[in-house]
C-alpha cells in the first residue's frame, strides 16, 4: 500500500507565512515574499491562486486587483499573456517591478525547500493538482478548501494523495465524515471567534490529535470585521504581549500558526523553548 503524505505533530508550532513576507517594496504573493520569508524561518509558505481567462493559473488572492495591481478588471478576465505584462504595486502604492507569478514557477521555486499551502484550492482542484504532480511537490503540499460538498468531491476526485485540510468555523462537523471518504484528511484550520467555541476546546483539540489529525491556528488579522481567532492574534502579539496571542495559540497545543510576521513569531517561539 502506497504510504499517504504526511506532516509529523511536534512540540513547537510550525510557522506559516501569510502570502510570504511582505512589506515596503516587495509585494505579497511573489517570488520575492517567498524568499524572504525561507530566510525568516518559515516552515510553510502560504499562497493564493487565481485562474486566468484562458486558463492559466497565477498566484494571486482573487478579488484584490484594485488594492495590489490598481487595475478595475479582475484576472478572470484577462489572459495569461495580459497578467503577465502587469507589475504590481508596493505598500505605498507604487508601481514596482514585481510581476503576479504563475503557480508553475512558483512551486518550481520552492520545490524541496518548505511546505506550501495552497489557499484558494477550490478556484480549480483539477488544474491545480496537476500542476503539484507535474512540479514534483506531492509531499510538500496542503490544500484546503471550505466545508462545501462539491469542493470535497473534487478533493476526493482528483487530489485523493494530497494532503487536505478543511476550513472550519466554530464547531467541526466534518472530520468524522471526511475521514469515511477516499481522501489523505491531515486535520482542520479552526476559526473561532470566542475562547469557548468548540472548535478551540482543549477537549475538541485533544481528540483531534489522539485521532492523528493536526490543528491549525491563525495569527492573521486580514479584516477585523472578520474575527477568526478571537483575538489572539499578530497584533496583540506585537503591540501587547505574544504570549497574549501567539502564546494563547501555542498553550492550546495548535500545531500550525499563520502569520504576518514570521520573523517575530519564530523569535518569540525560540525564546520560549529556551525559557519554558
Amino acid at each position: 500500500m502506497k504510504e499517504k503524505y504526511s506532516i509529523k505533530r511536534r512540540e513547537t508550532p510550525y510557522v506559516v507565512a501569510h502570502r510570504g513576507v511582505c512589506g515596503a517594496n516587495v509585494p505579497c504573493n511573489t517570488l520575492a515574499a517567498f524568499e524572504t520569508a525561507i530566510r525568516q524561518g518559515a516552515d510553510m509558505i502560504e499562497l493564493d491562486v487565481s485562474k486566468s481567462a484562458d486558463g492559466e493559473l497565477f498566484i494571486f488572492h482573487p478579488g484584490m486587483e484594485r488594492r495590489f495591481i490598481r487595475i478595475e478588471k479582475r484576472l478572470t478576465e484577462m489572459t495569461g499573456k495580459e497578467i503577465k505584462e502587469l507589475r504590481l504595486v508596493n505598500m505605498d502604492g507604487e508601481r514596482t517591478s514585481y510581476a503576479i507569478p504563475t503557480l508553475r514557477e512558483t512551486l518550481e521555486c520552492l520545490k524541496d525547500r518548505v511546505y506550501i499551502n495552497v489557499d484558494k484550492f477550490w478556484t480549480d482542484v483539477e488544474g491545480i493538482s496537476k500542476e503539484i504532480k507535474r512540479a514534483g511537490v506531492e509531499s510538500q503540499v496542503v490544500v484546503k478548501t471550505y466545508p462545501d460538498e462539491k469542493a470535497v468531491d473534487a478533493v476526493e476526485r482528483y487530489a485523493p494523495d494530497y494532503m487536505f485540510m478543511a476550513m472550519l468555523r466554530k464547531e467541526d462537523k466534518l472530520t468524522k465524515i471526511v475521514k469515511e471518504r477516499n481522501i489523505n484528511y491531515i486535520g482542520a484550520e479552526v476559526l473561532f471567534d470566542s475562547d469557548n467555541d468548540p472548535i478551540i476546546s482543549d477537549e475538541y483539540v485533544a481528540d483531534m490529535h489522539a485521532q492523528g489529525l493536526l490543528v491549525w491556528g491563525n495569527g492573521i488579522v486580514y479584516d477585523e470585521r472578520d474575527v477568526i481567532s478571537a483575538g489572539h492574534n499578530d497584533d496583540i502579539s506585537v503591540r501587547k504581549d505574544p504570549a497574549l496571542g501567539w502564546g494563547w495559540l501555542v498553550d492550546k497545543k495548535v500545531d500550525f500558526i499563520q502569520t504576518d510576521w514570521t520573523l517575530a513569531l519564530k523569535q518569540y517561539l525560540h525564546a520560549r523553548k529556551a525559557n519554558p
